[in-house]
Order: C-alpha cells, then structure tokens, then sequence
C-alpha cells in the first residue's frame, strides 16, 4: 500500500536550458501540485555555460525548488544521480526539462505507482522524427547489449520514469564511477510498467547530445553491462586460425604433392596487414575494458556539488 499523503520529488537535469527552464519548472510544478501536494522540484545544473544557473537560483526563492549545481559538467548520467543522491519523496520522477516528456503523463505514472509498481518508465512509442541513421544505430545497440546480458535493457526506454522510494535507495547504493543510468534502471530490479509516448519537439535550443556523445553513451553501456565484444573476438580469432590452419595444410599439401610453388609475396603482405589490424582492434577493445576497470579503482566521486540552495524542505 503506498501511503495516502506521499511526497514527490522531481528531478530535473538542466545543462544550457535557460531559454526555457523557468517555463518549464512553472508548468512542473502547477501539474504536480493538483496531485501531490507535498513535493519538491530538484534542478540539478550540470556544469551550464548560460545562465541556468541564475535561473534555477531565483525559481528555488520563488517555488518548492532545490537547486543543485555540479562543479563542472559531469554528464547527464552523474547529474541524475545527483539528483537521485538528494530527493527526499516516497516517489522520485525523472524528467528532461525541454518539455520532451510530457507533463500529462505523470498522473498515469503517479496511478500506476499507487497500484503496486515500484517502477513506472517511459517508452518512446514512434521514432519516426529521428534519422534513419540513429533509429538503425539505436536498435542495432539494444540487439548487442541484450544478446548475453542476464538483464536485458528494455529498448526505446529513457530515463523518463517514475521510481518508488525502495528503488532509489537501491540506484544509491551502486558504487559505479562509470554510470549507464538505462542498464542501472534494468539491473535493480522491482516490479515495473511501461507507458509509451511520444517525444514532443524541444521548447527551444537544441539537444546536447551530439553523435559523438551517443556514441560514447553507448560504449559505455556496452562495457559496463555486455562481454559481447569480448566474446565476438575470441569467436573471431577462432575462426581466423581455424582457416588459417586448413589454408596452411592446402599449401604443404600443393607444394609437396603437385609441385606448385608457394604463393608470392603480395598474398603475404595483403594477410599481415588483414591479421596485425585485427590484432591491433581486438587489442583497443580490451583496452576500452581495462580503461573502465582503472576508472572504478580510482574510487573518484561520480559528482562534485559546487552549490546547494534548499528552497523548499519536505515535511
């Protein structure tokens, strides 16, 4: 049973959105307040180089707002965690502050949390509106990362959600430096729904994920939650010896048998640089594996706060 006078937190990652935070964090709120009375909204500024800084300051004197700001810009998935770190609600929302998510969909989240979910996540239902390049790119991801792993991410899911208060003592307790939020999601578990939507298009600016940033995003979902590259090589390289043996006997059993000479020297060549390439990725993929574990010893802290302002304490 979850308790008939909750409170909610609403987490709010912020990097550049001055041109329409304020408006943003207003409709959050008059949304929030028709269905939970008591909760607080936490604008976490991830190292911004506009002025969402000043902008969240002056919504925390003005609304229920908790203000953080990271000492410089962490990433999206430290600056979630932030917020994570330091909501204080029975039930913690995430939400983009570009009016991406919608706002009419957190009664249902709210519904189904009261129903029994301890995890009520979004999934993007119709992605027409992206490239053909990314939708490709997007799906070919999920199908590597969900062939070995023994918890499969949902695809099309974001960090859109709805979390129970059980749930997000348990994202705390993860001591991961290297943070893939969607696997993290997935790995702890709870009973969870999904509610599809579609994306609407940004209040203004332009996202902050480039290709550059999705691609390391999904690198580093693939090391921290998939041993396919690992695998995917070692099959290689048995193949590779495998036909290099047979090819091996074939040349003896020409050279000996029929007293056909040995192929030249550009068949030689052309299968050094085939095989020393091979050798050199395969090589870079294990480096990427031991880059992530030299991170994890580090025993860095995911974020730094640079600033704290409490607008509005839950009681």
């Amino acid at each position: 049973m979850r308790p008939a006078d909750f409170s909610l937190s609403c987490v709010v990652p912020a990097y550049n959105e001055a041109g329409h935070l304020a408006e943003f964090v207003r409709a959050l709120h008059a949304a929030v307040s028709r269905i939970a009375p008591r909760h607080e909204i936490l604008i976490v500024n991830d190292g911004s180089r506009d002025n969402t800084g000043e902008i969240a300051a002056q919504l925390a004197r003005e609304l229920p707002v908790r203000y953080l700001e990271l000492s410089r810009n962490f990433g999206k998935e430290a600056a979630l965690s932030a917020g994570i770190d330091h909501a204080r609600g029975d039930a913690v929302l995430l939400i983009d502050g570009d009016f991406q998510h919608p706002l009419e969909l957190v009664p249902d989240m709210l519904t189904q949390w009261k129903n029994g979910y301890d995890m009520v996540y979004g999934v993007i239902a119709d992605r027409s509106f992206e490239s053909g390049g990314k939708r490709v790119g997007t799906s070919l991801f999920y199908r590597i990362l969900n062939f070995s792993s023994r918890v499969p991410v949902p695809p099309n899911a974001g960090d859109f959600r709805l979390m129970d208060r059980k749930v997000v003592e348990a994202l705390r307790t993860l001591p991961e430096r290297n943070r893939f939020m969607k696997g993290l999601y997935a790995w702890v578990g709870f009973r969870s729904v999904a509610l599809p939507f579609v994306p609407a298009a940004r209040e203004s600016g332009s996202s902050s994920f480039n290709l550059k940033g999705l691609a390391a995003l999904a690198l580093s979902g693939m090391t921290a939650f998939s041993t396919v590259p690992l695998r995917m090589w070692g099959v290689i390289g048995s193949l590779i010896s495998a036909v290099a043996l047979v090819y091996g006997v074939y040349i003896i059993a020409d050279a000996m048998l029929l007293g056909n000479p040995t192929p030249g020297w550009a068949t030689l060549s052309a299968g050094l640089m085939l095989f020393s390439g091979i050798q050199l990725l395969s090589i870079g993929i294990l480096g990427e594996y031991l880059g992530r574990v030299y991170e994890e010893v580090k025993h860095r802290p995911i974020y730094l706060l640079a600033r704290d302002e409490d607008g509005s304490p839950l009681k």
